[in-house]
């Protein structure tokens, strides 16, 4: 370890530029009796959330569909702060520099294309909505097996009047999880050795990324979530996220849970804060002036000293954190501390929920999120459940974001209660399966709820439900949509003048189906309010 920190006190004195002093690194030496990064105590997510293939090929004939939808329970889905991370976050604002959302759309560095002229045909939308708007990824993340796009949000959700800063941006925020999930490296013991030169950049469990895309020049960025801790150096660092933080008894083995990344099947940014699912727990909370840049010369190639005196090393895609006083983050410019967790207070319902089965009573599962800003700004969440057992399709609840903002800001134990919650319809058919499961997104609108329902490679469908008392009424007409339909996000358009426009996003890849293909898109409000008939 010794040799190691001389060789990075030599790399400061070599690559840095001239006229910046360099701070003298600070010891890298283990602390005695430092635990690092402990237990932080989070429930473990399956690896099958939110997987339409996940089960036996033939549902059991006991899986028929509740007589009637479940009650609401408000109660089940009350949310409480956890323990506070601002010390470390204000550690890593110390220790790195920041730079701010719009600096960051302006600097945007992959390219997208937009519409039919520059996304070509395409096959993976139904015949009831053809899309209004499409945006189509740069080649190496419209073919990404790693990356998988999941949820989605904008400054509609941020901002009433949808200006964010000066930019004219109008930032959409997209965020994919790592699908490869092979865990975390331990190279010290030997295991799954992720730095080695035949290793794969995909080699570790990159958590969740976020890509913010400028509207305006059809650019965008992506931005790597992560976990601030103490490493057992006694320094600050940081990882990529995991369903548990932690170690699994202060070493990392092969068979420990919390190599597991998280589903993040959606996403709402209301104001500084980036609400994230946490499928098991409840929700992770990141701040927008929190973004941590990493390479702040835009230039990719050299290092760059950080505001602790170390440099940053962009060029190795596979280590992350600060290792050796040289700072790393898998390759990526950008990264976005967590600041807070929302975590579910109440227990576990008993039954199995391997295969995405759901339970009418105890913690629900934080599958997706949206934001209602219809009256008071509301943020809606739900479960994704593949009715294969159990005895729910699924629930979702509403809370009032003043509720939410008051506990990330609050003391830890400060708790977030849901005004609202219902059981998701009953009844309807869908092929041989029930129609109303496998419900990727929910949003409600001007008092009427919208449902994106998946169905493994070929199109799902768009839902909508009326409430009737403390349960959802559903429509009986389906609205064809995409294949791999996912989370959903309304543009109001009240700060730009346009009208309201739902967004949503497919996460296949082409090489799924013949006809899949990754997109980002949007559809007039009004086509889906009149399809409905109503």
């Amino acid at each position: 370890m010794a040799v190691g920190t001389a060789l990075a006190g030599a790399l400061l004195s070599v690559v840095l530029p001239a006229g910046h002093p360099v701070a003298a690194p600070a010891a890298d030496d283990p602390v005695p009796t430092h635990e690092g990064m402990p237990d932080d105590g989070f429930a473990d997510e399956h690896e099958g959330e939110q997987d339409d293939t996940v089960g036996p090929d033939s549902p059991p004939a006991a899986t028929a569909a509740p007589a009637d939808p479940v009650p609401g329970r408000p109660g089940d889905f009350r949310l409480e702060a956890g323990s506070s991370l601002t010390g470390r976050v204000d550690q890593l604002d110390a220790a790195l520099p920041k730079q701010g959302l719009t600096e960051l759309m302006e600097q945007a560095n992959r390219s997208s294309g937009r519409g039919a002229a520059d996304c070509g045909a395409s096959d993976v939308y139904g015949s009831d909505l053809p899309p209004g708007d499409r945006v189509c990824w740069q080649s190496d993340d419209l073919i990404s097996s790693e990356w998988i796009p999941q949820a989605i949000t904008g400054v509609s959700d941020a901002q009433e009047d949808e200006d964010w800063g000066t930019s004219n941006a109008e930032p959409i925020a997209v965020g994919s999880y790592d699908a490869a999930n092979p865990g975390r490296s331990d190279y010290v013991a030997g295991r799954g050795n992720c730095v080695k030169a035949s290793a794969s950049d995909a080699c570790n469990e990159k958590g969740v990324r976020v890509t913010f895309f400028n509207q305006a020049t059809k650019k965008y960025r992506h931005v790597l979530l992560v976990w601030p801790y103490v490493n057992a150096y006694d320094h600050i660092s940081f990882d990529a996220l995991h369903a548990r933080e932690g170690l699994c008894n202060d070493v990392v083995t092969e068979d420990c849970d919390a190599q597991n990344g998280i589903h993040a099947g959606g996403m709402v940014w209301y104001g500084n804060y980036l609400y994230v699912a946490d499928t098991a727990n409840g929700m992770r909370v990141f701040d927008l002036r929190k973004i941590m840049d990493l390479n702040p010369d835009n230039d990719s190639g050299t290092e760059d000293e950080m505001q602790d005196g170390l440099p940053s090393d962009l060029t190795d895609k596979k280590r992350i954190g600060r290792q050796s006083n040289v700072w790393y983050a898998y390759g990526y410019r950008y990264v976005m501390p967590q600041v807070a967790t929302l975590k579910f207070t109440t227990a576990r319902n008993g039954g199995d929920t391997s295969e995405n089965q759901c339970y009418k009573t105890g913690r629900p599962k934080a599958s997706y999120v949206s934001l209602d800003r219809t009256d008071t700004d509301h943020l809606v969440l739900g479960e994704y459940c593949n009715a294969k057992g159990g005895d729910s399709n699924g629930r979702v609840a509403t809370y009032p974001m003043d509720a939410l903002t008051a506990a990330v800001e609050g003391a830890s134990g400060k708790v977030a209660d849901a005004d609202k919650a219902y059981g998701l319809p009953t009844g309807g058919s869908f092929g041989d399966e029930q129609l109303w499961h496998k419900i990727q997104g929910a949003m409600r609108y001007e008092g009427k709820w919208y449902f994106h329902r998946s169905n493994a490679y070929d199109n799902g469908r768009l839902l909508q439900a009326t409430v009737d008392g403390d349960r959802l009424a559903g429509n009986p007409k389906a609205l064809q949509s995409s294949i791999g339909p996912e989370d959903l996000y309304l543009a109001h358009g009240r700060g730009d003048g346009f009208a309201p426009r739902l967004w949503s996003l497919s996460e296949h890849a082409p090489s799924k189906c013949n006809a899949c293909d990754r997109e980002l898109y949007s559809y007039p409000m009004s086509d889906v309010v009149g399809g409905f008939g109503s």
